[in-house]
Parts: structure tokens; sequence; C-alpha cells
């Protein structure tokens, strides 16, 4: 496993540095390694199609513009949702107020479970799109903590570059969340929590 990521950590640092040297290739490329995560942690922080495209297009273009300032030091999905994120939050803070209806039909099913049989079920799916309508009652700081941490499994440090926030802010981002989405489920709903409690048992 360890040969695997520093065989992908040295293959995105080649193509970083013939980004750099405009090789057109090696950046379609690195697009195409996180373009898939980028667009689902993004359209789950806007529920619209077209502006998340609009929205990663833009980190993409900011990300190749300023590549010459990153750092081989983080890993580049960090230093790109880092920038998405900023070009997302400056979006909802213009749309304040707004708020969007939910898609599930379009949204990418990334989510995994040890529970093959109970992901596949009709009452599985009903709890989980119970926890994630709940996510989206949730601030955009805290929705972003979630997510990143659940469906992208970004570190608690890493979060905290991304959100460009302390580690001990990203930890009670996370610990307000799982007080509200559970506030939010109780409240709704009588139905077995155990999947998201489960989930919420990872954060420590």
């Amino acid at each position: 496993m360890t040969a695997t990521l520093d065989t992908s950590k040295q293959r995105e640092q080649q193509l970083i540095a013939k980004c750099r040297a405009g090789d057109r290739t090696a950046m379609r490329e690195l697009i195409d390694l996180h373009k898939d995560r980028l667009f689902a942690f993004i359209w789950r922080m806007v529920h619209d199609h077209h502006e998340t495209e609009d929205i990663c297009q833009d980190a993409f273009l900011k990300a190749f513009a300023s590549l010459n300032t990153f750092s081989s030091e983080f890993r580049f999905s960090t230093w790109l949702f880092t920038i998405g994120y900023r070009v997302c939050l400056n979006r909802l803070r213009r749309k304040r107020g707004t708020s969007a209806e939910v898609d599930f039909a379009v949204m990418e099913s990334s989510e995994t479970s040890d529970a093959a049989d109970f992901v596949t079920s009709e009452e599985a799916g009903r709890v989980r799109n119970m926890v994630w309508e709940a996510v989206d009652q949730l601030s955009p700081p805290q929705r972003a903590a979630v997510l990143l941490f659940y469906r992208h499994d970004f570190g608690c440090h890493e979060i905290a570059r991304v959100l460009e926030v302390p580690l001990a802010t990203v930890k009670s981002h996370l610990h307000r969340a799982r007080g509200r989405l559970r506030e939010i489920l109780e409240s709704n709903t009588a139905a077995d929590l155990s999947e998201f409690r489960n989930l919420s048992q990872r954060a420590v």
C-alpha cells in the first residue's frame, strides 16, 4: 500500500513539473485524477450542477495559474480543495438567503460501507438520504468539514489546510456538526440511526 501511495505521489509530482512547463497533456491527466472528487464535494455544497461545473473549472484555472506557488510538502488534492472551497464560499456568501432543492438523482453515490447488504437495501438508502439531507442544513464550514472527513477521507490536519482554520476549529466543527445532525435527525424521525452513530464515532 505504501509503495502504491509513493508511486502515486511521485507520478503527481512529475505531472505538476510538466504542467509548470506548459504540458497540456499533463494538465488534462492531473484534472482527470481529481475532477470527480472535487465535483462531488462542490456539488454537495451548492446543489446546482451548472454552478458546480463553474466552480470546479474556476478552481482548476486558479490552481494552474498559481501552480508555481504549490508546495510538494502537501498533497495536490488538499491544495486544490482549498482553492475550490474558497471559490465555493465566495459564491455562497453572495447567494446568502437563497436555498436550493436537493436532487439526489444527480448525486454521485461515492460513499461506501462495510455492510454491503445494508447499503443496497431500501431502508439503508432512506436512512442515508436522511443523513445527507441533515448535512445540507449545517453551516458551510461545518458541512465542508463533514464532507471532507466522511466522504473524502481527509484527515483533520488536511481539513484545517483546506478550510484555512486551526486544527482545533476543525475538531470543533466536526463536534458541533455531529451534535447538530443528531438533533435534526432525532427531531425528524424515530428510524434506526445506527449508520450515523457509527460514522460519528470515527472522528476523535
